[in-house]
């Protein structure tokens, strides 16, 4: 991955359930009117970066943010006759929030701090303790369940990190549990996260079970 320098402020688009994992890819579709002016305003910078992060989903805290997010690169941009974007964000590393930048912007402003997150620029990570069989098995029964479809052949195919981070990406998971992806502190974590979770929706959310 190119060199990025990673600035102090950041613009941060709060979306549920849209998760962006580092050397992931997140296609977006931007039509409000902040947002369309947060991606001009992105592609003026050298870094080219915007924040993807989880509002929470909850009695009394509306508009408050997770304090763990990740931030991607703008690597392609189309806009449609109507004035919508079509972009796509390359995750390049998670970040904590610091504090608010207030601003004259329509979108929101973020100071963060980048440290803990060394893993997250350096090289593909590797998951040694991968039982590949047992969780295609388990991720078979779970598209099944939840009427998926999927190019198994191509899935069979993808290294450790591809493979789990993109099922993290796409999984139709609440929220609150793609936080809990997004926070795992490495692939390892993240895989035993993925699997939890998708054992959990194949019991029907029985939490009985999951003790």
């Amino acid at each position: 991955m190119k060199t990025i320098d990673l600035p102090d402020t950041i613009p941060v688009f709060p979306l549920p359930g849209a998760l962006l994992l580092p050397r992931g890819k997140l296609p977006l579709h931007i039509f409000e009117p902040r947002y369309l002016a947060m991606v001009e305003d992105a592609m003026k910078t050298p870094s080219r970066l915007i924040g993807m992060i989880q509002p929470y989903d909850a009695p009394g805290k509306a508009g408050k943010l997770h304090g763990i997010g990740c931030a991607g690169r703008l690597t392609a941009f189309n806009e449609t006759e109507d004035g919508r974007y079509m972009i796509t964000l390359s995750g390049v590393s998670r970040f904590r929030v610091v504090e608010e930048v207030e601003g004259f912007t329509p979108y929101r402003r973020f100071r963060v701090n980048w440290a803990g997150f060394d893993r997250d620029l350096g090289p593909v990570e590797r998951d040694p303790e991968f039982a590949r069989d047992v969780f295609m098995d388990a991720l078979c029964r779970y598209f099944d369940d939840q009427g998926l479809k999927t190019d198994w052949d191509q899935l069979g195919e993808a290294e450790d990190e591809l493979l789990i981070n993109s099922l993290s990406m796409l999984c139709p998971f609440p929220p609150e549990d793609k936080q809990a992806l997004l926070e795992a502190p490495s692939l390892s974590t993240r895989r035993e996260t993925l699997m939890t979770l998708i054992e959990y929706a194949l019991r029907g959310g029985d939490d009985e079970v999951m003790q």
